[in-house]
């Protein structure tokens, strides 16, 4: 019986070698997702605009320099502001680089370009979270909000609206119909804006994306669709829109939205020489066990590495004592970081 075996066994290591039998996907490498960050060219006005016209609170406001801040972010002679606000249960990040200033947004950014992201809040009523965007005459990215069609049996139903924050940073309001969506934001609750559901980020290959955050990173699919039709394209305001959104999701924090443009092929990729200063950057944060082990598994799955290595910081009034930066296959930023105990 056991000659029998061997030559089975064999040929298994064998196809395992060969790639042939799927690797088992990572497990428990993220803990959780967040702060979501963007880099902002005025931190004041960008408080003033989350605060006041979308309801975040700030939580904390520190400005920190030094060489390990400059290792960590790649960028030398740096001083940061760095402002945490919440909404609900998420939290964003603004970074407001004081020394030395990046570039600005791109004037022609599009919604299929790869350096894409946003951030969808909740609402829990579209027309009246619209109406108070129109009240403070917010930048429109749609031409108005978008209702998803029955015949897509998982977005039928869904609300959305595209605008732009002061620096030209695409975001989303969203509504879910009962049944769609956390049971969280089916809660009675009388705010109007009352969390974040995701951050969505374009990609050019859905399966090179899951080989980094899902195979290499351990987050776990939650939902796919194939999203297309004249509301997808209002939505997005990109003619012949036809998407294939995939949601990931960790034990804790925000979804991470995969947006891989089937139509049309022509979105830009992230500039090579993009840098954490430049207004359009983005970055995502991974809580890990164990940020070595992370990095390591992180650039099996094709990341690429940014920081010198995995950084100690000083202190932590980031929230954290120790991470690295990488960008995903697509350059998006994802931050991997130790929690502060």
């Amino acid at each position: 019986m056991r000659r029998r075996r061997f030559p089975l066994i064999l040929a298994l290591a064998t196809a395992l070698l060969l790639g042939l039998v799927p690797r088992a996907h990572a497990q428990g490498i993220v803990r959780a997702v967040g702060p979501i960050g963007m880099t902002v060219a005025d931190a004041d006005r960008s408080i003033a605009f989350y605060s006041q016209v979308l309801g975040f609170e700030k939580v904390s406001d520190v400005e920190v320099w030094g060489p390990e801040y400059e290792q960590l972010q790649g960028i030398f002679g740096l001083r940061m502001r760095v402002v945490r606000l919440r909404l609900g249960d998420e939290q964003i990040e603004l970074t407001e680089y004081l020394t030395p200033a990046g570039r600005p947004m791109p004037a022609d950014s599009r919604g299929n370009d790869r350096w894409f992201q946003h951030v969808a809040i909740i609402v829990s009523d579209m027309d009246r979270a619209y109406g108070r965007l129109r009240e403070h005459r917010v930048r429109h990215a749609s031409p108005a909000p978008q209702r998803l069609p029955d015949w897509n049996v998982k977005a039928g139903g869904i609300r959305a609206f595209y605008f732009k924050d002061p620096d030209g940073h695409f975001l989303e309001i969203l509504w879910f119909p009962p049944g769609k969506g956390d049971a969280k934001w089916h809660r009675a609750a009388d705010r109007l804006f009352l969390g974040i559901d995701h951050t969505a980020i374009v990609v050019g290959d859905t399966d090179a994306s899951l080989s980094f955050y899902r195979d290499a990173l351990g987050l776990t699919v939650a939902g796919e669709s194939e999203n297309y039709g004249p509301e997808q394209e209002w939505l997005n305001n990109v003619p012949g829109a036809r998407l294939r959104i995939t949601t990931l999701r960790a034990a804790e924090g925000p979804g991470i939205e995969l947006l891989e443009y089937r139509t049309p092929r022509d979105g830009r990729p992230v500039p090579d020489d993009r840098k954490a200063n430049d207004v359009a950057y983005w970055q995502v944060r991974l809580t890990v066990a164990n940020v070595s082990a992370a990095r390591r598994a992180a650039e099996a799955g094709k990341g690429e590495l940014v920081s010198r290595g995995e950084i100690t910081l000083p202190d932590a009034r980031l929230g954290f004592p120790r991470g690295a930066l990488l960008r995903d296959p697509d350059g998006h930023a994802v931050e991997l970081v130790e929690r502060s105990q």
